[in-house]
């Protein structure tokens, strides 16, 4: 029997049906699982039933914010282990790595069902300014595209390299509409994101003989502490929720539940696509 689209997606966010216990004790690693996407995102598995790595780095003014999710995951009875650390630095990459493979060896063998990736930092400058000191240098561009673009591969690398991906695993990366359009101190970030959806193209077609699907989303302009970031960003707030034919911004917990659906083991079939989760925001979206 095929179930209805309907009965999968429910009918907006916050009402997507049940995926019948399909997701539950199975493994998710969300990358910036603190705050925003990644944050909503975790909260959204666990409450399907999925167990949650999280990768985060927080400062002590900040960490609360991963005690919370860490909390709210447990609640709901499933398994919060988070790691604090640079996620975009090789050796302690390959240390969280490690660590996720001896939880996985204890729980049967287990594998990471999806892998998020939402590392969201990066310079904010301009390429060109009179100042040459406010425009972007050399190290700031590479670090953004580090961090917010290859740091992808490098994940995915190793945790092919290390049996934790397998068939049926899927991966999903947040470009944005900054990936195909030109404003105010975000090409650093822009060009990132352009890489990312490269990436995503790439790894997808060399990881299809072996079942694994990699895409990207690209959510529409959303209230988080990345976008705060930007500069100018009330006026990037409000030019949104004029334009956008919804009348509202695109919330955290839309991408999350889209993510709850796209983590249904019976999808198999999706891979090297840029999804858009933005209520039609791109359709009409000025500039």
């Amino acid at each position: 029997m095929i179930e209805s689209a309907s009965a999968v997606l429910g009918k907006g966010c916050g009402e997507v049906a049940s995926l019948g216990g399909r997701l539950k004790g199975r493994w998710a690693l969300i990358l910036g699982a603190s705050s925003g996407f990644g944050a909503a995102t975790s909260r959204a598995l666990a409450r399907e039933g999925m167990n949650v790595f999280g990768v985060h780095l927080d400062p002590r003014r900040t960490v609360e914010r991963a005690e919370s999710v860490i909390a709210d995951i447990e609640a709901t009875g499933a398994r919060a282990v988070f790691y604090n650390t640079n996620a975009a630095d090789a050796r302690r990459r390959a240390r969280v790595v490690e660590a996720i493979g001896e939880v996985l060896s204890a729980d049967s063998g287990a594998a990471i069902h999806m892998v998020v990736h939402t590392l969201a930092f990066g310079s904010l400058r301009p390429y060109i300014a009179d100042d040459p000191i406010v425009a972007v240098n050399e190290s700031q561009m590479e670090m953004t595209l580090a961090v917010m673009a290859h740091s992808l591969v490098y994940w995915t690398q190793d945790l092919v390299r290390a049996g934790l991906l397998r068939r049926g695993s899927r991966v999903y990366a947040m470009s944005s509409i900054g990936s195909r359009r030109v404003s105010s101190h975000y090409g650093p970030v822009s060009a990132a994101k352009a890489a990312l959806e490269a990436h995503t193209r790439q790894l997808a077609v060399e990881l299809a003989p072996v079942g694994i699907a990699v895409n990207c989303l690209m959510p529409g302009v959303a209230d988080t502490p990345a976008l705060r970031a930007i500069p100018g960003h009330e006026e990037i707030l409000q030019q949104a929720h004029t334009y956008h034919p919804a009348r509202r911004l695109t919330q955290p917990e839309d991408v999350a539940q889209t993510l709850v659906v796209l983590a249904d083991p019976r999808l198999t079939w999706v891979s090297g696509a840029v999804i858009p989760v933005d209520g039609g925001e791109s359709l009409v979206a000025a500039g």
